[in-house]
């Protein structure tokens, strides 16, 4: 895992006096921060000063989470016109200009980034309950994943619009998809681009996989 997908200062309240017998004022400081490349779990570290990582954030079906030494919270989807990984980011950087949060070193979290299971995964991912329709969606999908030759190898099915991490069973890459991505629109096949570096090549594709032939 790298860093530095993006670097931006933080605005922090900061009390001083105020004149007219007022006792504190808000005052703007910066505090720069980078986002880290996301682990296996598409979970972005947010990192401050000389690689201490303060927390994690990650979407989920639209809303924001942050992850922190003080536990996991949901802010919801941002405002119009704000980014998410901004809004998540300040929301860290503020609790931890506050003391309320603990940094870690960035070595640290990297060494214990979820890493792919050895044998099946489940049905559903954990945050996914486990509803008549869910199941159903993810049966789908498993069926989907076996055709293309894709194997997930860290967490069930997370819903559509989420990230997915998978194996690709035509070459070594691994990394994170979504799965409204690879089911294809109106019946037809998904792109036999399939990911980056192009995989085996597309001509190659097609010729193994039964679903471009039809």
């Amino acid at each position: 895992m790298t860093t530095q997908i993006l670097e931006r200062p933080a605005s922090l309240p900061v009390p001083g006096d105020e004149p007219d017998n007022v006792s504190a004022t808000t005052l703007q400081t910066a505090m720069p921060y980078r986002i880290g490349t996301p682990d296996t779990a598409s979970r972005y570290p947010v990192i401050v000063g000389d690689d201490w990582v303060i927390g994690h954030m990650h979407r989920w079906h639209r809303d924001w989470w942050v992850d922190s030494s003080i536990g996991e919270h949901n802010l919801g989807r941002p405002p119009k016109g704000k980014p998410g990984e901004e809004m998540a980011a300040e929301h860290l950087t503020k609790e931890y200009a506050a003391g309320c949060i603990t940094a870690v070193p960035l070595k640290q979290i990297q060494a214990a980034a979820p890493k792919p299971l050895l044998g099946p995964v489940p049905l559903l991912h954990p945050r996914m309950p486990a509803t008549d329709r869910n199941i159903k969606s993810a049966i789908t999908a498993f069926a989907g994943l076996a055709e293309h030759h894709w194997r997930a190898v860290l967490t069930g099915f997370p819903g559509s619009d989420n990230h997915w991490y998978l194996s690709c069973e035509l070459c070594p890459w691994e990394g994170p998809k979504f799965w409204s991505h690879l089911r294809g629109r109106n019946g037809a096949p998904p792109s036999a681009h399939r990911h980056e570096g192009g995989c085996i090549g597309k001509d190659k594709v097609r010729e193994l996989i039964t679903a471009y032939q039809q």
